[in-house]
């Protein structure tokens, strides 16, 4: 029985329900008895395979991908059913039969290996026959584990290749036949195991484990309890408690529809019996959640593709990343706290409260596995190094005090969680492997760049709108890491081609690190940013299942809190500063006032909102002179200033006739 009460006791199993419903990976077998026990030994297999090669050296590259989808393929048949109808406590004979053909399909590459290595270019019948396999494997194990969008791209893409020569205008081609397109996918490092599984084979798998282990440690509490004690007894508490735990545990999870469920449990019931709508409680969390894969210093496992993408390391990327994520952050909490004071919202008492002093120190030691991260990133480690050292010090960091110790079985489980947890993952990147090798093979990339590029009429501006739309379509019902590889390979070309026409450099040349990485980060925070915009918003409909508020409504909740998420792209994409190039440190500090002054100043328009409500010409001042503030340079520092002032004058005034009392 549990000890919960009962209304938290259906809040949890409500949760789990909606998970299911809207986070595909959530969804698989529950077994008992021997097929559990082979699971849990398949799944800990895995992980000490990883952990091998982290410590004692990676294989070559098709080796080490191949074992990685063999293991994955397994799994993933075995766990997830090929319908909903199907038993979801029994294995089906069809499962098994495919679970078989996953691992051996990518086992034939390893028996192969050499001779494949000696006839590259000439595939007998047997290696086609096996190719196609595996290529129907890899879309089966997608559309089970990710979703059918995925699949369709993937499938389109294919098409795409056979038919190129009968295509009119620039995204003609010469065309792909059977034979060339089975080997290309399924036998090279440009197809199914090119640099998409080769990061999830290496890096991501290991941080996702990593993250395994810190939920075995209480870590997920702990940030909690944090925000309780920081937050929870200001105006509006329980909203600001969400903003900042969410934003802590979703750089760890890097799934924003898990990352809702997990923290919305607990918050989501909080702010609606303080009095926030459930529309705006479940936009609250969605928004926080989705933030999370923003955040450095993880994010999420598209940080790691994005590095071997752009060729960047993934210290600068993380780097890149502060500026916009605090301002995504400071924005949703404007609009939290405009929303609690326009609603008279109070806070919990401190009665209620966790103590700071005591949280900190009962189990402020489990941090370190966090903040040793930072560090070894920031001297030079590799990710996959710094994740493997990471994951010992958060077993040790749970030793030095007997109320936190994990246990030895809590190992094992975490070595089991984190096999499971990479499934999604692995699916998604072996089969954007199949995009991006049909990109490769029939340059489509910079097709589609230039055709985005003309639809724009050459301006940057509406480039970066389609691009913006094309991400965010793309992005519907797709995870991020699938999400980021199809729109970093669709629409990041086109703003590369004319940032480097803008700068006077040749558009098909390799660029410069200042124009690679802002487009790169465009495509990757729309793509995010689509699990929490309407129609199709994963992260929001998560939140409004455990609301119970309308999805639609909490979708466009969600939006206008995450106000920033559509405006600093465009701002860091023509101003590289706030990326941190060419940038001084009292410039930085400079730009970080001011542009969250301006978040400040938006937030107040779109939320109706300062120090009193805000009438039709002040929401004019705040978004325009806040967006002016958010764009680096001295002019547009000083328009927005004067702007932003007139708005803080302006309310000042009214809020004094009104009687009320400013805001502190």
């Amino acid at each position: 029985m549990s000890d919960l009460p009962i209304h938290e006791q259906e809040t949890t199993g409500d949760a789990q329900e909606i998970l299911k419903k809207f986070d595909k990976e959530s969804n698989y077998r529950i077994y008992s008895g021997f097929f559990a026990k082979f699971i849990s030994a398949l799944a800990i297999a895995f992980s000490v395979f990883q952990l091998y090669t982290a410590i004692f050296g990676v294989l070559d590259a098709m080796l080490q991908r191949s074992i990685h989808l063999s293991f994955g393929l397994a799994l993933i048949y075995l766990l997830y059913p090929a319908s909903k109808k199907w038993s979801f406590n029994k294995l089906h004979p069809l499962d098994a039969l495919l679970a078989v053909a996953g691992a051996l399909a990518p086992m034939y590459i390893i028996i192969n290996y050499q001779k494949l290595v000696l006839r590259a270019g000439t595939a007998t019948t047997l290696d086609i026959v096996f190719g196609v396999i595996g290529i129907l494997l890899v879309l089966e194990a997608a559309r089970r584990v990710v979703g059918v969008p995925m699949v369709v791209i993937a499938v389109v893409f294919i098409i795409y290749a056979f038919i190129g020569p009968y295509i009119p205008g620039k995204l003609a081609h010469r065309g792909a036949n059977f034979e060339t397109l089975v080997q290309h996918l399924y036998y090279t490092t440009e197809g199914i195991f090119g640099i998409p599984i080769g990061v999830s084979s290496t890096f991501i798998f290991l941080f996702i484990l990593f993250g395994a282990f810190l939920e075995r440690t209480g870590l997920g509490q702990l940030f909690i309890d944090l925000a309780n004690s920081v937050a929870g007894w200001a105006a509006g508490g329980p909203a600001k408690v969400a903003v900042i735990s969410s934003a802590l545990l979703g750089t760890v999870s890097g799934s924003s529809v898990a990352n809702v469920v997990g923290t919305g449990s607990f918050t989501i019931p909080m702010m609606k019996r303080l009095g926030y709508k459930p529309e705006f409680a479940g936009a609250v969390e969605a928004t926080a959640s989705t933030g999370g894969q923003l955040m450095p210093p993880i994010m999420g496992a598209a940080a790691f593709l994005m590095a071997e993408f752009t060729g960047i390391p993934y210290s600068r990327i993380i780097g890149a990343a502060v500026v916009p994520a605090i301002l995504y952050y400071f924005g949703v909490w404007a609009g939290v706290h405009f929303e609690a004071k326009k609603n008279g919202l109070r806070g919990l008492s401190r009665e209620e409260l966790p103590k700071l002093k005591n949280v900190i120190t009962e189990r402020g030691h489990l941090i370190i596995p966090l903040i040793a991260i930072i560090y070894l990133l920031v001297s030079g480690y590799t990710p996959m190094r710094a994740a493997l050292w990471a994951i010992v010090l958060s077993i040790i960091s749970s030793w030095l005090k007997k109320s936190t110790r994990i246990p030895p079985i809590e190992i094992v489980r975490a070595l089991e969680a984190g096999a499971r947890a990479a499934l999604g993952v692995l699916a998604a990147t072996a089969c954007a492997g199949i995009i991006i090798g049909v990109v490769t093979l029939t340059g489509l990339g910079l097709k589609l760049g230039s055709v985005l590029v003309d639809i724009a009429g050459g301006k940057l501006i509406p480039t970066l709108f389609f691009t913006m739309l094309t991400s965010l379509i793309l992005g519907m019902g797709v995870p991020t890491t699938a999400n980021y590889v199809i729109t970093s390979t669709i629409t990041a070309p086109a703003v590369i081609m004319l940032l480097s026409r803008k700068a006077g450099l040749d558009p098909y040349a390799v660029a410069p690190a200042n124009i690679i990485l802002p487009a790169h980060m465009f495509a990757f925070y729309f793509g995010i940013i689509a699990d929490v915009t309407p129609p199709v918003a994963l992260a929001a409909f998560a939140g409004a299942g455990i609301a119970k508020a309308n999805p639609m409504k909490t979708g466009l909740n969600a939006s206008k809190l995450a106000i920033a998420a559509f405006l600093v792209p465009y701002i860091f994409v023509m101003n590289p500063q706030m990326l941190l190039f060419n940038i001084n440190f009292l410039s930085f500090v400079w730009m970080l006032i001011t542009s969250l002054i301006g978040i400040v100043a938006v937030a107040s328009a779109v939320n109706g909102w300062l120090m009193t409500n805000t009438v039709w010409y002040e929401r004019i001042l705040g978004f325009v002179g806040g967006v002016l503030l958010i764009d680096p340079g001295l002019t547009t520092d000083l328009i927005g200033i004067g702007l932003v002032a007139i708005l803080f004058i302006s309310q000042f005034l009214r809020s004094k006739k009104l009687k009320v009392k400013p805001s502190p």
